[in-house]
């Protein structure tokens, strides 16, 4: 007996050995096997990361697993990959393994986990999908396939299936795939038993029929093999939570698939029909009271191919039912639906809806509709009818729907309409038809594209062919009011498509807040009540498409009161030009034209400004622009008229960068005061120029010409007077207050001082007392603390000598000539700097050389006796 069990002990450690063995020999079989059927079968690219073989595990069937197996496609979808799976594997008899490479291998199971298809039908009608090689079997040849399948089983765990048409604009996404199939496929006929269920999304057309709606399906299928005809016996699936029992056939023929197939929900009751409705937005319906019957009932009949679909009768309908959610106040009842989804010819621009009859009332509300709609593929056509009353305030306290933001307001309507999608694309107005009215009152609208909630108190739209009549309208926004009438072109365009808000329209308000209709910032708080998304600036809607002629009591810029706001605005593309604009702004008034750009990044103006008659120390004190440009302006009194022109960007507030500007502007001032002590450079002036008064400063009718860029402000020579002395200014400034100014001065004599006018007196000539000499100042350093030059004492040194010269000449009683020239030179500025003049005294012709001596000794000696005179004296 130990003899026995030893030897079976020992045939035991044999067979273990060579099953631990055995896959590490045949491994590179299974990978070749793979690689040649995929070289000599598929027109495409075709990868794993490991084979392994197991004997273990499966016995007595072996085990092959095919480890990140990856399938892309050729041209025209190159390097795409069609499939993606985690992991497959298949289970064989164990003596498969030992057949020649060159021999079929029956397999009997297949599992594939994470399973990822992405199917495509390009718009020229080309598919991803097609990566099969035509089958090449010559007479005497007829060698198999490396595989051949007599599946008994097979799993899909985790997978997902992407299909994509972009011919007809269909999206299909199931995800969560899990199935499960138990048969014998070999053989004629046989029967297959099957577990499905899955979520699924369907979009035709950039319309959502269903989203991520669960379905599943256990159905018991016949297998006719030999006919390719697969006929559904016992079979009940669920779309969410409602059930549908179907039978019929899909059979395979030469052009397609023929289809006879019909369904039906086994229940009756109106809570089927919430079941249809997405998890996400019908929440938990098992607690639902509901009253009321619910009907869905199809057939769908005929040959699925290139060119055909099968007939379609689908029919919903439900009388008299009503449901109530027991968390929610609100009861929805009086629930009518007549509804009928057809296509009586296999063509699929035949199919349409017809949905009758579609009636609800929620409290005393009621609202009833109808609409059709056919060319569901193609040129979407709908005729609606609508008429009745909502509280929207009770949608959500009737059904539990998540918004966003809550809605408010009561929605009156009367309304026909009938258009095309085309129509509303092209604005064909003539195809859209439009009759009633519809009103809505006390409405709340929040919007990304707006930065406070609008409050609608009412508005009253009168639809007609074409565009839609805006009788009223009156809103608040933030610190905004807004009353308007006007004309929509393509009102379902905006709301159906994504077509802009086209019109025009006409508004007042007796207070306009600029801020309050731009997007928001994205550094607003977190704690603000405005209902934007963080953006990145402020923003013109990019929904307006419009002409507006708008009138103002009040409209708040900045920091800016503007008063009797007239003019007109043409929105389009972020873009608003302005034209004949004008404002009160400042106790004068402001005209504007230009436009304003937010379409990139940074906004952007390019505007041209009429001031006239703006009140001077207010303006450049309220606004920075005005400021920046010309800062000594704040020190006059007066009025400013004046034309800027001017480009540049806008910052976060919707305010000029300063940085930024360029521009130039031509003003004329009217000032009755200068206040010299709110001036650092006018003191120092003063300062340096002790026989000048600039508080006294004659600036009526100054014009002046500036330009600026890059923040530098170059200021055009222009001259003003003081009394009987001109002064030439000229220079620049920055916008960080840096100065660099120039003055010219011509001083007439008799404003230097005692010792001047003393010589003018002796010499005793009417062309001496027209004597002027220029004088320069500059003016460097900041507004803030300048610094101030003048040539002021060379000047009158220069010309102290020049009178001794003459006086000199008139003394020895012979240079009448040499005085003339000396005065000419002065009086006709043809030396600008005077210098002594070294011509010498001929002795032989000058006879009196006492009086000489003697006048020379006087006049010097006054003067030196005067240096020291107080200045105030220079002046008398």
């Amino acid at each position: 007996m130990k003899k026995i069990f030893k030897i079976l002990g020992i045939l035991v450690a044999i067979f273990l050995v060579i099953l631990i063995s055995v896959p590490f020999f045949l491994e590179s079989k299974i990978d070749a096997i793979v690689q040649n059927y995929a070289d000599e079968n598929l027109n495409a690219k075709l990868s794993f990361d490991d084979v392994n073989l197991s004997l273990i595990s499966s016995f007595p069937q072996a085990k092959v697993s095919v480890k990140g197996l990856k399938i892309e496609t050729l041209a025209p979808f190159e390097d795409e990959t069609l499939a993606l799976a985690k992991n497959i594997s298949f289970e064989m008899p164990l003596a498969e393994l030992f057949n020649d490479a060159n021999e079929p291998l029956t397999v009997n199971e297949i599992i594939a986990d994470e399973l990822l298809l992405t199917l495509k039908t390009n718009a020229s009608g080309n598919v991803n999908y097609d990566i099969v090689k035509p089958s090449e079997v010559t007479e005497g040849n007829s060698e198999a396939n490396a595989f051949s399948f007599d599946i008994e089983h097979y799993e899909i765990n985790k997978g997902a299936l992407t299909y994509i048409d972009e011919g007809t604009n269909t999206n299909v996404y199931v995800t969560e795939i899990n199935h499960t199939g138990n048969g014998i496929f070999s053989g004629g006929t046989s029967e297959l038993d099957t577990e499905s269920e899955a979520n699924i999304t369907l979009s035709i057309d950039n319309i959502e029929y269903l989203s991520n709606n669960s379905i599943k399906l256990d159905a018991l299928i016949d297998l006719d093999l030999e006919q390719s005809k697969y006929t559904f016996k016992e079979n009940k699936g669920f779309i969410n939570q409602l059930p549908i029992e179907f039978q019929g056939y899909i059979q395979q023929v030469e052009k397609g698939q023929n289809i006879d197939l019909t369904f039906k929900n086994p229940e009756s009751s109106f809570k089927s029909f919430l079941a249809i409705i997405p998890k996400t937005y019908a929440k938990n319906i098992e607690n639902v009271n509901t009253t009321g019957d619910f009907t869905l009932n199809g057939k769908i009949k005929g040959l699925v191919s290139d060119e055909t679909i099968p007939t379609l009768d689908f029919k919903i309908n439900s009388n008299n039912a009503s449901f109530k959610y027991p968390d929610l106040p609100k009861k929805v009842d009086n629930i009518i639906i007549d509804a009928s989804v057809i296509n009586t010819t296999g063509n699929l621009d035949d199919t349409y809806i017809d949905i009758n009859t579609l009636n609800f009332k929620i409290d005393q509300d009621v609202f009833r509709s109808e609409a059709h709609i056919k060319n569901l593929t193609k040129n979407i056509y709908v005729d609606a009818n609508l008429d009745g009353v909502l509280n929207l305030a009770n949608l959500t306290k009737a059904y539990p729907v998540e918004l966003e933001n809550e809605l408010s307001g009561i929605l009156k309507g009367k309304l026909n309409t009938a258009f095309d999608m085309n129509a509303i694309e092209t604005n064909a107005y003539q195809r859209i038809k439009n009759t009633g009215n519809v009103s809505i009152e006390n409405f709340i609208f929040s919007s990304e594209d707006i930065v406070n909630p609008l409050q609608i108190n009412i508005a009253n739209l009168s639809f007609n062919p074409g565009t839609v009549t805006l009788q009223k309208f009156d809103a608040l926004t933030g610190e905004s009011d807004i009353s308007a009438t006007g004309t929509i072109n393509n009102l379902l365009g905006f709301l159906l498509s994504d077509k802009k808000l086209t019109g025009n329209f006409n508004v007042f308000s007796n207070k306009f807040k600029v801020a309050d209709f731009m997007v928001e910032d994205e550094a607003a708080a977190s704690t603000s009540n405005k209902t934007t998304s963080k953006g990145t600036s402020l923003k013109i809607p990019e929904f307006l498409d419009a002409t507006i002629t708008a009138k103002a009591n009040t409209v708040v810029y900045d920091n800016l009161n503007l008063k009797n706001v007239t003019g007109k605005l043409l929105i389009r593309n972020q873009i608003a030009n302005l034209a004949d604009m004008t404002t009160d702004v400042f106790n004068g008034k402001l005209g504007l034209s230009g436009n304003i750009s937010t379409a990139e990044d940074k906004p952007k103006f390019d505007m041209v400004l009429a001031i006239n008659q703006f009140d001077i120390a207010q303006s450049f004190e309220e606004l920075e622009m005005l400021k920046a440009i010309a800062p000594i302006a704040k020190v006059l009194q007066g009025k400013l008229t004046s034309s800027i022109t001017l480009n540049g960007l806008l910052d976060e507030s919707f305010s000029p960068d300063l940085s930024t500007i360029a521009g130039n502007a031509l003003a004329e001032l009217a000032t009755i005061n200068i206040s010299e002590s709110q001036s650092k450079i006018l003191q120092g002036l003063d300062s340096k120029l002790d026989f000048i008064d600039f508080s006294k400063l004659d600036l009526k009718d100054l014009k002046t010409r500036l330009s600026f860029n890059n923040g530098q402000v170059d200021v055009k020579p222009f001259t003003i007077n003081y009394k009987d002395i001109p002064i030439e200014i000229s220079g620049s400034h920055s916008f960080s207050n840096t100065v660099n100014y120039n003055l010219t001065l011509q001083v007439p004599a008799k404003y230097l001082g005692s010792d001047v006018n003393r010589l003018i007196g002796k010499i005793n000539d009417t062309e001496v007392n027209k004597i002027s000499i220029p004088v320069t100042a500059n003016v460097t350093g900041t507004f803030a603390s300048p610094n101030v030059s003048t040539d002021l004492t060379s000047g009158v040194k220069n010309l102290t000598a020049q009178l001794v010269e003459i006086q000199k000449q008139k003394l020895i009683d012979k240079g009448t000539d040499k005085v003339s020239g000396l005065l000419d030179n002065i009086l006709g500025g043809k030396d600008k700097t005077p210098t002594i003049d070294s011509t010498k005294v001929d002795s032989t012709k000058t006879n009196p050389k006492n009086n000489v001596k003697e006048g020379v000794k006087n006049i010097l000696g006054g003067i030196l006796k005067n240096r020291k005179k107080d200045k105030d004296s220079t002046k008398n």
